[in-house]
């Protein structure tokens, strides 16, 4: 699935490359600030983690995850008490100059390792009362209950600074249709329900890395106020401080990689009309000569 996010990325930022720019103020001008909502269904790629502490230091390999989108219904989905419950994006962007932005969000995504999954460990556990107990050299294992649960779902939160490119592609009327290419960069502050062996679990609010990203998109926007936009997003996350127990002691770490699909939905409200602005100087300085 990846390899046809990527190739339709390609195909997005392309096509924003060749497009025209616009030249009336529209809704890619300067000194517009937009709001956005929306959510996200994510993927991962595999990843090896190692699992550390005073009775155990042991490195699973290529582990797989997923993510745990939330089944659709309006009342979770957009009710005021339950919109965060599913995997979601919002964000804020400010239009510093003509069809460039910045912005400020936050990727709600949910990451949870496949139970029943045979991978490859490397290390020892000792003195920890349970089965698994001993030495591993290239051994398999099976990530079972009792073993190991790990999920970042409340959530894998990425909070983010980005900066996006906008060009118009098409305009009808009132309708805008646009194309978006951009980048960023931010931490990672996950609250990781874990699981391990018969320790006591830890699942506290906890900075736990950083992490950076490109992303494209498509935005159908109407009469300059309001939006709906597709995007593809993909990226790269490092975990090395995961609270895995209630000892400080303990803890793991991860890399991987992440793709998202979005639909989000939002508003522009422009600050001021710049266009208006210069032409009001300009009849000020020829009324003073």
């Amino acid at each position: 699935m990846r390899k046809y996010l990527w190739s339709a990325f390609l195909l997005l930022s392309a096509a924003q490359i060749f497009a025209q720019s616009p030249n009336e103020r529209n809704s890619l001008s300067k000194n517009n600030l937009y709001i956005y909502w929306g959510w996200n269904w994510s993927s991962y790629s595999d990843s090896d983690i190692n699992f550390k502490g005073s009775a155990y230091d042991i490195r699973l390999s290529d582990v797989r995850a997923q993510d745990r989108p939330t089944p659709f219904d309006v009342k979770t989905y957009f009710h005021p008490l339950h919109i965060t419950n599913p995997q979601y994006n919002v964000r804020v962007g400010y239009f510093f100059k003509d069809r460039w932005d910045i912005s400020f969000g936050v990727d709600h995504m949910k990451y949870v390792v496949n139970q029943n999954q045979t991978v490859v460990a490397n290390g020892f556990i000792s003195e920890t009362g349970t089965a698994y107990d001993g030495t591993y050299d290239n051994a398999h294992v099976v990530i079972e209950p009792g073993f190991l649960q790990l999920e970042h779902t409340d959530g894998l939160n990425y909070v983010n600074f980005e900066v996006r490119k906008h060009t118009q592609l098409l305009k009808y009327k009132k309708i805008e249709l646009n194309g978006q290419l951009g980048a960023g960069l931010g931490g990672y502050m996950p609250k990781t329900d874990a699981s391990l062996l018969n320790f006591e679990r830890n699942d506290d609010w906890h900075w736990a890395g950083f992490g950076a990203h490109v992303v494209t998109g498509l935005n159908l926007t109407f009469f300059q106020k309001f939006f709906l936009q597709s995007e593809l997003k993909g990226g790269y996350i490092n975990l090395p401080d995961i609270k895995t127990t209630a000892s400080n002691k303990d803890g793991a770490k991860q890399k991987f990689l992440f793709s998202q699909i979005n639909i989000v939905f939002g508003g522009i409200i422009k600050l001021h009309k710049g266009n208006k602005v210069k032409k009001s100087e300009e009849q000020s300085e020829v009324a003073e000569e």
